[in-house]
C-alpha cells in the first residue's frame, strides 16, 4: 500500500467552504481521477484519507495537508495533476510526495497566518500589536458547543507583527488604509485561532476593524525553537526520497508509470 501526502489550498471564494464541503469535493475528485484508493474494512468501507488540522471556515489557506492510501502505486506528480484538474479552482492541489516518514500530523505544531485589516491604519495596528505582545496574558471568550469559554489567547502566540508593506495590500482600494499582521501561533488545546487574537487586540487596545478581517494561513508545520520559524512538514519525505537507493526509486517510478491513471 502506497501513501501519498498532498498540500492543497483554499483561495478566493472557496475560503468559505467548510471542511465537510471539502471532504465531499475531494472524494468526488478521487472518483473522477480514478485513483486506486485503499479502503477501510467493515460493513461500510471508506477510502483511507487522513485530514490534518483543517483551517476554520471563512479563512483562506496556502498550506492544508492530507494523506491518502493507495491500493496500487502511482507517480505522485501525475496523481497531483489529475486530482487538481478534478477539483474546482480555488481548491488546488499544489504538491504531492510519497510518504516515506511517519507522523505527518505530529509535524503540524504551528501555523503562520496573515491578517488583512482593511480600514485600519498601520500605525494604529502597530500600537495594538505592541500592547498585545507586552501583555502577560490576554483573556478572550469564545462560544463553544459546551457554552461560553474563557481562555488565554496570548500564551500560544510566538510571533505577532505589523507588516507595513506587503504585496497583498495591492488587492484593496488604494484610497483606504490597510494594515497587514503576521501571526505565528502554536497549535495548543484549546486552539487559539486568528479570530481569538483579533478579539485579544480589541481587548487590550480597542482595535476594531470596520470590516471583517481577511485571514489566510501561509504555512503550517513544525515550529523551530532556535530560528523561530515554521518548517515545511513535507521536507522529511522529500529528503528520504532523495536518499533512497537509486534502484528502488527507479523500480517504483517505473511501476507507477506503467499503471493506469
Amino acid at each position: 500500500m502506497q501513501r501519498i501526502r498532498l498540500r492543497y489550498t483554499k483561495r478566493g471564494r472557496l475560503r468559505f467552504t467548510s471542511h465537510r464541503d471539502f471532504q465531499r469535493a475531494f472524494e468526488r475528485a478521487l472518483r473522477r481521477a480514478e485513483v486506486p484508493m485503499a479502503y477501510s474494512a467493515g460493513f461500510t468501507p471508506h477510502p483511507k484519507v487522513s485530514y490534518a488540522n483543517a483551517a476554520p471556515t471563512g479563512t483562506g489557506s496556502e498550506a492544508e495537508y492530507l494523506e491518502i492510501a493507495l491500493a496500487a502505486p502511482r507517480d505522485p506528480e501525475r496523481l497531483r495533476v489529475l486530482l487538481d484538474e478534478s477539483l474546482p479552482t480555488g481548491l488546488d492541489i499544489v504538491e504531492a510526495v510519497e510518504a516515506r516518514t511517519p507522523g505527518l500530523a505530529d509535524r503540524l505544531t504551528a501555523s503562520v497566518w496573515e491578517l488583512r485589516l482593511d480600514g485600519v491604519d498601520p500605525a494604529e495596528a502597530a500600537r495594538a500589536v505592541a500592547a498585545f505582545n507586552g501583555a502577560e496574558a490576554v483573556e478572550v471568550q469564545r462560544l463553544t458547543k459546551n457554552g461560553m469559554r474563557t481562555f488565554d489567547a496570548r500564551s500560544a502566540v510566538v510571533g505577532l507583527e505589523s507588516v507595513q508593506t506587503h504585496d497583498s495590500a495591492a488587492d484593496g482600494p488604494s484610497d483606504q488604509p490597510c494594515a497587514i499582521l503576521r501571526l505565528v501561533v502554536r497549535h495548543v488545546t484549546p486552539a487559539v485561532r486568528p479570530d481569538d487574537v483579533l478579539s485579544g487586540l480589541r481587548a487590550v487596545a480597542d482595535l476594531a476593524p470596520p470590516v471583517p478581517a481577511a485571514v489566510t494561513r501561509l504555512a503550517q508545520g513544525l515550529f523551530d525553537e532556535e530560528t523561530g520559524t515554521v518548517t515545511d512538514p513535507l521536507a522529511p519525505d522529500r529528503e528520504a526520497d532523495m536518499a533512497a537507493p537509486a534502484d528502488s526509486v527507479g523500480a517504483a517510478t517505473a511501476a507507477a508509470a506503467k499503471a493506469p491513471a
